[in-house]
């Protein structure tokens, strides 16, 4: 076992701004675990603009706003970054077995910073019924495999939701040669950023269906068509306002969920709806020098934000640090 001052796990924008914070407060042995191959989270994948607006004062993508704090946190001797490394267990004296390449470790902290972000919510958790062919994707997912694998997921879709990677992705898919046939919201206001909604879905004319759901999807072994239906304010379906859309591929973009399963580990509380830390204090759980940031401890609109508050986690960090000596 290695003994730690602070351990930071996840080196997306979070974990990165929290780590450079400890840093820069006097913390002098930190080590930064990412479970990817390169630091920066879900940024890399982010080539659209709309970045740093608030936190740099410039308009960046995705990849040039972690470039930023990728390059910082690589030259702070202090912090030692583990890529490849996955995390397995964590305990409440803030012992942490991670695995990387060729090894298991166990390392034990002064303090902890779980800046494990946020995943997307399925079909499942929205019961969409029908069959289980393929081409039904998450939102991100999809956009990772534009982005990053450079492969177009499908060619006639449908999106279900209209947070803010679905409404990008919208736009995307349309640059990329593909038909988006509709964005499917069931509540009446959509849940992104009303910039998105105006440059990626009115700019190119895509239609925006508030009060609808999908009531049916069809399909053997590829998506075929989905079933659209009117709800009302109790989201019941209206009589006569069903209809039916060709497609092959249905995109999953309803919100996100923090992903916080080592701390519930730990023994921290959750909150069952969000899946984030039961806590009146920015980034503090009920187990002392456990700290948590970014999307893990609520899911923010900007990333801006995230960096903003991580900074703070990782002053924090580095104050109960200093109290225990």
């Amino acid at each position: 076992m290695t003994e730690r001052d602070l351990i930071v796990v996840g080196g997306g924008p979070a974990g990165i701004a929290a780590a450079i914070a400890a840093a820069e407060n006097g913390v002098k042995d930190i080590l930064l675990l990412e479970r990817d191959q390169y630091l920066g989270g879900i940024l890399n994948q982010c080539i659209h603009t709309g970045f740093g607006i608030e936190y740099f004062k410039e308009v960046l993508t995705g990849p040039e706003y972690a470039d930023r704090f990728v390059k910082k946190v690589r030259s702070i001797k202090e912090i030692e970054v583990s890529l490849k490394s996955f995390v397995v267990r964590l305990t409440p004296d803030k012992t942490l077995t991670y695995l990387r390449p060729g090894l298991m470790q166990v390392d034990k902290a002064k303090a902890i910073i779980m800046a494990t972000g946020c995943r997307e919510r399925t079909r499942e958790m929205i019961h969409i019924p029908g069959t289980r062919p393929a081409g039904i994707f998450s939102a991100g997912l999809a956009q990772k495999l534009i982005n990053i694998e450079g492969l177009l997921p499908g060619n006639e879709v449908v999106i279900v939701g209209s947070g803010d990677i679905g409404l990008i992705m919208a736009r995307r898919f349309t640059l990329e040669g593909a038909k988006v046939k509709a964005v499917i919201e069931i509540q009446k206001k959509t849940r992104g950023l009303v910039r998105n909604v105006v440059q990626c879905l009115e700019d190119f004319d895509i239609p925006l269906y508030f009060n609808h759901k999908i009531s049916r999807l069809y399909g053997k072994n590829r998506v075929e068509a989905v079933d659209i239906v009117e709800v009302d304010d109790d989201f019941n379906e209206k009589p006569g306002t069903k209809s039916r859309v060709t497609c092959d591929t249905v995109l999953i973009s309803v919100g996100l969920i923090s992903e916080n399963e080592l701390i519930e580990m730990a023994g921290v509380k959750l909150d069952r709806k969000t899946n984030s830390p039961v806590t009146n204090e920015l980034n503090k759980t009920s187990i002392p020098g456990l700290f948590v940031c970014g999307n893990s401890f609520k899911v923010y609109d900007i990333v801006d934000s995230v960096t903003r508050d991580s900074i703070i986690a990782g002053k924090l960090a580095a104050e109960y640090i200093r109290s225990l000596k």
